[in-house]
Order: C-alpha cells, then structure tokens, then sequence
C-alpha cells in the first residue's frame, strides 16, 4: 500500500512538473516570430491544403492550451491566441491539430480505434469508481456478493478508460510526427522556429504519457484493493 502511495506521488509530482514545464515552453517560444508572418490559423489552412482536405474548417475557441481536433463536425479548433498569433509555439500546435485532421482523412487505424471508445469512456470514466466505492463500501470481500460484482464491474469499466490512455499515446505522437514533417518538408519554419516547434510538441506529448502512468497506477491500485478484499 505504501508503494502506491509513492508511486502516485512520484507520477503527481511529475505530471506538475511536465505541466509547469509546457507552460514555460509555450511562453518561451511564443516569443519566436515567424519570418514568414503567418498565423496559426494560416497554417492550418495550408497544411489541409496542401494534404488535399477542403471539408475541415479551422475556428477559433475560447481559452489557452484548449486546442483540438474534432472529427465529428470536422473542425480544426484553434484557442485564441495560437488562431492569432504568429509565433513558432502556434505554429506547432496548429500544425499538430491538422496532423489529426490527416489521421482521420486516412483512417489512420489508432485514431479510428480511440473514436470509438470515446461514447464509452465518457460514461466509464465517470462511472467507474463510483462502481468501486459502491462495491467496497458493501462488502467487495464477501466472495461473489453483490458488492464484489459491483466493484468487478467498475474496476472493468476504469480499465477502459485507462485503455483509452495509452491508444491516444500513438495517437498524438503520429499527429507530431506528421506536423512536424510537413513543416520541414514545405520549409514553413526557419531552423531556430522548427527547433521551437518541435521541443513545444514534445512537451506536449509528455503530458499524455504521464497521464497515461497515472490512469494504469490507479487501475492497479483498485485491482489490488478488490483482490486483497477478497482474500480476506
């Protein structure tokens, strides 16, 4: 039991530490002007473009750090202030954002896979351990009671939301990889901006990798909890 409070602590740590550092990064490279003076909303116009996309449409949406792709009503959704500004931080996450719109034009498989668990997710992630305490709370150790089947059956429920963790790792690393490809491949950044984009999306990815350690921590703990339960 103490392990795992020392590895959620440790993951807690880091995740803050990952956060706080993308923060600091996304700050720093805002600062890199663009020589070629366009916005983040240009360069997802032209990074769809230039893939052969003409049905996704690049809008802005309130907020910082709330960019996303939404392949439901095919929307490119830039936060403000990377829709309008004209840095080497919004290039890299305009540029990343249409690596999604890419993926799901060419059924990239990973994509496909995390668009279907996401109707699932949103009911298992919010229900899942409400299912657990309810189970524990009634007796998860009496074997093959209710409460038991209850907790099975959250502890089921939270292992795929921390399933739907680790697919969108490749998920989002692929987006990276295809903006950052496209923007060397059409020399969009000069070498000191693809420097600033790139070492952005790396710390970017980071904080779906710690995300990730902390979901599988968790599952661990409440498979353990249930198990020892029963032993009892």
């Amino acid at each position: 039991m103490l392990i795992y409070y020392v590895i959620i602590g440790v993951i807690a740590l880091f995740s803050w530490l990952v956060s706080n550092r993308l923060q600091q990064k996304f700050d720093y490279y805002s600062k890199v002007y663009l020589r070629n003076g366009m916005s983040g909303a240009e360069i997802a116009q032209k990074m769809l473009q230039d893939h052969g996309i003409y049905d996704v449409k690049v809008i802005s949406t309130p907020g910082r750090l709330t960019d996303h792709y939404n392949p439901i009503d095919k929307t490119v959704n830039l936060s403000e202030t990377v829709y309008n500004q004209r840095n080497a931080a919004a290039a890299a996450v305009a540029a990343h954002e249409c690596g999604h719109a890419v993926q799901h034009a060419q059924a990239y498989s990973w994509l496909t896979l995390r668009s279907k668990l996401v109707p699932v997710v949103s009911v298992s992630s919010n229900l899942s351990q409400w299912l657990i305490l309810g189970g524990l709370i009634l007796g998860a150790g009496a074997k093959m009671g209710f409460g038991y089947y209850l907790a099975v059956l959250g502890v089921i429920l939270f292992a795929v939301t921390t399933a739907f963790a680790f697919i969108t790792l490749p998920v989002e690393y692929d987006a990276s990889g295809r903006a950052l490809a496209w923007l060397k491949d059409k020399n969009m950044l000069s070498q000191e901006e693809y420097k600033g984009a790139e070492d952005s999306l790396k710390w970017a990815a980071r904080t779906y990798v710690v995300a990730a350690l902390g979901s599988l921590a968790q599952l661990l703990y409440w498979a353990y909890r249930l198990l020892g339960s029963n032993r009892d």
